[in-house]
């Protein structure tokens, strides 16, 4: 904690030299005169002192015997007493000595008969000299921080503003620097206060701000867990938004851990999805102590027990052995995915260097331009016997699990265009823009509840512009602007992507018999020719093409699309629009398993009522700043509004804010863990090559110079 130091101004210290603070007799303190109390006592001395240019303290109080009750307290310069010279030893901070006998004092007795305290001494004589007006705002009896700029400053800290700026802030709004009242150290002290009082508090504060929320919804599902001495082991929540956002848009789920979001290091586990414009949504959220099966057995659970409708179709994560078997065992028939991307970047660590720049280009080609399995297994066998990886161990176990991330083998399964988790990566991302390692819990749920609700405003206004905006077509036929009317704009954009590259696509009839006729489309892309199988079913009406795009996003390939064109179908049909990427996607009613309808009652929140409140209060203020006798009338109302809140909120006890506590487990504070992969993250190889300090030349490969200084390039100019 920051501590304070008292002014070290330059003392005078001869006797004969005495300082009598020039101030307004009226303003001086006389023998006799009278307080209802101490404080008052204190106040009106530090207000002189104000004047005067020096600063008070508290200093010796006498006591009766039996009742400890104060009857005698003395008031006294911040420069009384002396300095005592101890032995040298080590010390943190060099402190300068303001301390040089000073002698002025008050000293007050309380009147037995009046139960008054009055002035029985007066010393106004100081041996140092007084403080100009320019600097007497840095002493340390003039300096407090208000209930309003307290306020204020938590507001400002919850929006990830520096004390720095907060200084500023409050600079503007008092009108000056020594009008502030305080300065940037006591903001400190303040803050590490605050922090101080929340310690081992920690769980039971987020654990009433739960049962608060699950107050004012009972759609708020939380769950909390500790070990055998009571320490919070792992936490669950999900609030009524992101369950009702599953019953749209639960049949893909991607989730990654991440971590530095605490102070316990706990690692984070939010749990993602995609909404019908195609942004990042949360459905869930957990903190792990330990990345084990258990605990993600547990948190799979809790899961499916908050989210309404049927397990999701895809769980995209990345090679998470645990998470792995957690899946396999809670979602026995949800395809697993594992992420493509934590995969291919790993080529370039796990393979030799020369084997890595010479058949890279053909590896990326194999796992992403080819869509049938027997030609990518023939393929990839071809690369490795050429590179002489036959017996590479990293290769052969990716390969056995080629079913779980090469697009040929999972494209068949619907997963909303996801084939990585680096929307989960970008979410991190956009979240950590709120929170950091210092944070206790309490503080990353509002600063992660205010995140949450900035990305929801993004929501919102991509359903406005729907709702307000038609878009432009810019192809002049039927089915464009049949799903112009139908899609989200995002999606719309996509589809007409589609629709456009179907134009230039060749189409041949390979095949045609009573059930079924295929189709050979070849298409134009990036200078090189894509040949696709389309095939018609004539008993279920039913077009399907090989590059599966509609089983993989849910919007029909430009191959099937050219087909329909040439079969002249106007419209599309119902059975290829999936309905969450309509613009409708979110009407009808969702319910939990017990039959309840879980309602999106965000606007009832404590964070949406307190940001309410606060504009209806700063509007009256400016209307009361207005006149004098508006601010008396405001104040006075204030005054009894508080009084009433105070008898209100005494008169409600903690059984009334979500529950009972006696029947609320509250578990202590977690310790800190250490975990796995806490400090890993994949790195690409350029990347580790700048780590190393290794630079290779572009054109030659050779370390001893980049592509500016190599010779080859020399002799070619």
């Amino acid at each position: 904690m920051v501590g304070d130091s008292e002014e070290n101004d330059d003392c005078v210290i001869a006797d004969e030299m005495i300082y009598i603070p020039e101030v307004r007799n009226e303003k001086r303190p006389k023998v006799g005169m009278k307080f209802d109390s101490l404080d008052f006592v204190y106040d009106f001395y530090n207000r002189y002192a104000l004047l005067a240019g020096f600063s008070i303290r508290r200093h010796s109080s006498g006591r009766e015997k039996y009742s400890k009750e104060i009857l005698i307290k003395e008031f006294v310069c911040c420069k009384q007493g002396v300095f005592k010279k101890e032995e040298p030893r080590a010390v943190k901070r060099h402190r300068g000595i303001s301390r040089c006998g000073c002698k002025a004092r008050v000293v007050v007795v309380k009147v037995s008969r009046c139960k008054q305290y009055a002035f029985s001494l007066v010393v106004e004589g100081h041996n140092h000299t007084m403080i100009p007006p320019e600097r007497v705002h840095f002493m340390r009896s003039h300096r407090h921080i208000s209930e309003p700029a307290k306020l204020l400053t938590k507001q400002l800290g919850s929006a990830d503003i520096p004390t720095h700026k907060k200084m500023s802030i409050l600079e503007v709004q008092s009108g000056g620097m020594e009008k502030i009242g305080f300065t940037k150290k006591d903001i400190y002290n303040f803050e590490y206060y605050e922090s101080s009082q929340m310690k081992n508090h920690d769980v039971e504060l987020v654990t009433e701000y739960f049962l608060a929320e699950q107050k004012n919804n009972r759609s708020f599902y939380f769950k909390i867990e500790g070990d055998s001495n009571d320490r919070l082991t792992r936490c669950f929540w999900a609030d009524a938004t992101s369950r009702r956002a599953y019953g749209f848009y639960g049949d893909v789920v991607v989730l990654d851990t991440t971590f530095n979001t605490n102070r316990y290091g706990l690692p984070f586990a939010p749990m993602l999805g995609v909404n019908n414009h195609g942004q990042t949504i949360v459905l869930a959220c957990a903190f792990l102590s330990k990345e084990t099966t258990e605990s993600f057995i547990w948190m799979f659970e809790e899961f499916k027990k908050a989210m309404p409708g049927d397990e999701p179709k895809m769980i995209i994560t990345d090679q998470d052995a645990a998470m792995a078997r957690a899946i396999f065992e809670v979602f026995p028939n949800t395809f697993h995915r594992l992420c493509i991307w934590h995969i291919t970047t790993k080529f370039s660590d796990k393979l030799p260097r020369t084997a890595y720049e010479e058949y890279w280009k053909e590896f990326k080609e194999t796992i992403w331009e080819i869509d049938n399995i027997d030609e990518f297994e023939e393929k990839w066998h071809a690369i490795i016997t050429k590179s002489g990886l036959t017996d590479h161990p990293w290769l052969s176990s990716v390969f056995d699990l080629r079913k779980s991330w090469v697009p040929a083998y999972v494209k068949h399964i619907f997963a909303a265009g996801m084939s990585s988790s680096q929307r989960a990566e970008g979410s991190h991302a956009f979240f950590k823009q709120y929170i950091s390692r210092r944070n206790s819990l309490m503080d990353f749920i509002t600063r992660f509840q205010r995140a949450l609700s900035h990305q929801r405003q993004k929501e919102l206004l991509a359903d406005h512009i729907d709702a307000f905006e038609k878009p432009q077509c810019a192809l002049l036929l039927t089915m464009d602007k049949q799903m112009a009317e139908i899609y989200t704009k995002a999606m719309f954009q996509k589809f007409e992507q589609e629709l456009m590259q179907s134009l230039p696509c060749f189409m041949e009839l390979k095949m045609d018999d009573a059930s079924k006729a295929i189709y050979k489309v070849s298409e134009r892309k990036r200078g090189k020719t894509r040949v696709t199988e389309v095939v018609y079913d004539k008993y279920s009406d039913q077009w399907s093409c090989s590059c599966k795009g509609f089983e993989f996003i849910g919007i029909l390939c430009c191959h099937a699309l050219a087909l329909l064109k040439r079969e002249q179908i106007e419209y599309l049909p119902n059975k290829y629009i999936l309905n969450r990427w309509k613009k409708t996607a979110k009407s009808g009613l969702v319910s939990d398993s017990n039959g309840n309808e879980i309602k999106d009652c965000e606007n009832n929140s404590l964070l949406i009522k307190r940001s309410r409140m606060s504009r209806l209060a700063l509007d009256v203020i400016e209307h009361a700043l207005m006149s004098e006798e508006g601010c008396e009338l405001l104040s006075n109302n204030l005054n009894d509004t508080r009084v009433m809140l105070k008898l209100l909120n005494d008169g409600v006890g903690p059984s009334e804010v979500g529950g009972s506590s006696s029947q609320t487990r509250y578990l202590k504070d977690p310790k800190r863990v250490t975990h796995k992969g806490s400090s890993k993250r994949v790195k690409g190889a350029k990347e580790t090559r700048m780590e190393r300090g290794i630079r290779h030349c572009q054109q030659c490969g050779q370390t001893s110079h980049d592509i500016r200084r190599c010779p080859r390039m020399a002799n070619t100019s």
